[in-house]
């Protein structure tokens, strides 16, 4: 799947008004529109340069349901990244240049296990799955990202290759940053380094608790867990989610999602048809999934108090 031209690309050749503003400040005010006091994301104001980006690079056409509820500014420009929200203005101008905004289609490898890993994504919208292959082929889901976090977190500790595979459960949007531009970015950025530190911590609590969450618990709660953690990423109750998908994230036989699925949804927990799973009772669905969701969540939240 071709990149969408980079933001550093669009400054540079279509605006030669800015090319004498391309220093730090210039960069600043060239991004100003970015409202990161805008609680459903960053948007731009209608002139703003990167309205022409998105004219040039027409933003790709995501169901509904996985994107994130949002006013529009008439552009649809809208970041939703958490780690990118949080940089402070003087990091945007560093690091928005180095970003690729691409498309993320479901079932898309973005790296491989033991591939080279020549760029990393912060996932904007969508579902990425980190997964644990075995020489059998069988797959089990050791991590999942959405708009929190970042693929390609070995970089952020100088190794280059990855150690899982990387692929798309939903449909989204990501932006791409090359290896060696984002070594230098850590180095530049410290606000971007500890949060993707951060992040990094969280990614390591969550796959030792779906090791644990795996061995020992049944399978219906399992999928109740992971309906709920897909759920939060992308905002939205509505999945596009196959039981084969389902089977390979959660390491059992399709048949026995089919059992877990039929049960929670005779307990009118979930709505699931070929292809889509809904959550029809949040609620009740948290409290048939087992206690690793409300661990993860917890220990989340208390990592983020005390975080600077």
């Amino acid at each position: 799947m071709p990149a969408l031209r980079s933001f550093d690309a669009i400054y540079r050749g279509a605006f030669p008004a800015y090319r004498q503003r391309y220093e730090p400040e210039g960069v600043i005010a060239l991004l100003s529109g970015l409202r990161p006091g805008n609680p459903e994301g960053y948007s731009l104001s209608g002139d703003h340069p990167l309205n022409w980006y998105e004219h040039v690079n027409p933003k790709p056409s995501l169901k509904r349901s996985h994107t994130l509820p949002t006013g529009s500014d008439g552009g649809g420009n809208h970041i939703y990244n958490e780690i990118l929200r949080e940089l402070p203005r003087n990091e945007y101008a560093v690091v928005f240049p180095k970003l690729e905004l691409v498309r993320l289609q479901p079932r898309q490898v973005l790296h491989e296990a033991g591939d080279s890993l020549r760029s990393a994504y912060f996932c904007n919208t969508g579902i990425i799955s980190l997964l644990s292959v075995l020489s059998d082929g069988k797959t089990v889901e050791v991590g999942l990202v959405g708009k929190e976090g970042l693929v390609g977190l070995p970089l952020i500790a100088g190794f280059r290759t990855s150690a899982t595979r990387s692929i798309v459960q939903i449909e989204g949007t990501a932006l791409r940053v090359e290896g060696d531009a984002l070594a230098v970015l850590l180095r530049e950025c410290p606000r971007l380094e500890r949060k993707l530190q951060q992040f990094s911590q969280i990614m390591a609590m969550q796959a030792t608790q779906l090791a644990a969450c795996n061995r020992l618990h049944e399978v219906e709660e399992r999928l109740a867990r992971w309906l709920l953690m897909s759920a939060d990423r992308v905002s939205s109750a509505s999945l596009a989610l196959t039981q084969e998908v389902l089977g390979q994230m959660l390491g059992a036989r399709r048949s026995s999602v089919t059992v877990a699925a039929g049960i929670l949804q005779k307990a009118g927990l979930i709505a699931y048809t070929r292809g889509d799973v809904r959550i029809m009772e949040r609620a009740k669905l948290e409290q048939a999934a087992c206690e690793c969701y409300g661990i993860m969540q917890r220990q989340v939240k208390v990592w983020q108090g005390q975080a600077d």
